[in-house]
């Protein structure tokens, strides 16, 4: 009988044992996160959002681990945002535009307002998405935007006025692709991963784009001449967002952690956009490729065949006008 009763005393401790022991590394366990990022692996934009990964880990006593996917190797750049809302990754990297039509309010971030840097850019988009907080994005949790520097034009042949673009073929994206239309030329639809190949071979005569890419994605190889038409820089909107089962399992404390980590990337990735913009710039000299200014006459010319997008941006999205307002107002306060 005592024997029996050692045993049984014996099976019970072991069975706590076991179980506070389970209890502690499901506690203890980190919780892993996938990150998908369509840049490739050497561009600047890759290394700040890992930075971010980085701190978040770092901030939550490594409670949280990011394992970073760059170059689209999880998901491609148009299916970034649907692979997080199915839980393909769990934190993506990627761009509105490149599926148009499925962020209407987003889109007015995109239009050729003149954006004058990339900082700028990315402060308007984050606090114009926080100020409407658009319906679309309400399948995500959206942790911040950001926006590059003015996209320009950069060609194989000089575009020195705009007679000079008419019938060309230029890669585009988003509202960027109407920009092209409104200026004469032909747009053609395109990610940035394919546009190097694209110019190589002819099959776009230019592209519209931040400086940058002519470093970043090496397509100072394959243009020759960049006209700053800046009276017509427009933007385009990344995001990092979160699939919203993955949010919600996290504590507070560590959601808070996320929270302030991303607002502070807003500004740090907008400044990485205005060095790769230097970068871009400095590099395509160093192979022979001529920039071209314009004229303010010729600015001019330029800004008035592209308001036609903005007024129909206007009239067939609803607060159209509402929302270029306020980009208008951001734009200003955010340049000061």
């Amino acid at each position: 009988m005592m024997k029996k009763r050692f045993l049984f005393f014996w099976v019970a401790v072991i069975g706590i044992t076991l179980m506070a022991t389970s209890a502690f590394s499901a506690e203890s366990a980190p919780t892993k996160l996938t990150f998908s990022i369509f840049f490739p692996p050497t561009h600047g934009q890759t290394k700040a959002a890992m930075d971010w990964a980085k701190e978040i880990e770092t901030r939550t006593g490594n409670k949280v681990q990011i394992t970073v996917f760059p170059g689209g190797t999880l998901t491609k750049a148009p299916q970034c945002y649907s692979g997080v809302v199915k839980g393909i990754s769990d934190l993506g990297f990627s761009l509105f535009a490149y599926t148009r039509g499925r962020f209407p309010v987003m889109a007015a971030v995109d239009l050729p307002m003149g954006y004058p840097n990339g900082k700028v850019a990315s402060m308007v988009a984050q606090e114009f998405a926080k100020d409407f907080n658009p319906k679309e994005l309400n399948d995500v949790k959206v942790l911040y935007l950001h926006a590059h520097g003015p996209g320009l034009l950069h060609t194989k042949k000089p575009v020195r006025k705009l007679e000079d673009l008419k019938g060309m073929k230029i890669r585009a994206t988003g509202l960027s692709a109407k920009v092209v239309k409104a200026l004469g030329g032909v747009p053609v639809a395109m990610p940035q991963g394919g546009t190097y190949e694209a110019l190589k071979k002819g099959v776009v005569e230019g592209t519209f784009g931040p400086m940058e890419v002519l470093k970043g994605w090496k397509q100072a190889e394959v243009i020759k001449y960049t006209t700053e038409c800046y009276s017509v820089g427009y933007t385009t909107t990344f995001f990092v967002v979160m699939n919203l089962d993955k949010w919600n399992a996290l504590s507070p404390e560590i959601q808070k952690v996320f929270e302030e980590v991303s607002d502070k990337y807003v500004k740090v990735h907008g400044e990485v956009w205005d060095s790769t913009d230097q970068e871009g710039r400095k590099y395509t000299e160093s192979l022979g490729n001529k920039i071209i200014p314009l004229s303010d006459e010729e600015s001019a010319r330029w800004r008035k065949a592209a308001e036609p997008v903005i007024a129909d941006f206007i009239a067939n999205t609803p607060d159209g006008d509402k929302y270029v307002k306020k980009i208008k107002e951001l734009m200003k306060k955010d340049s000061n």
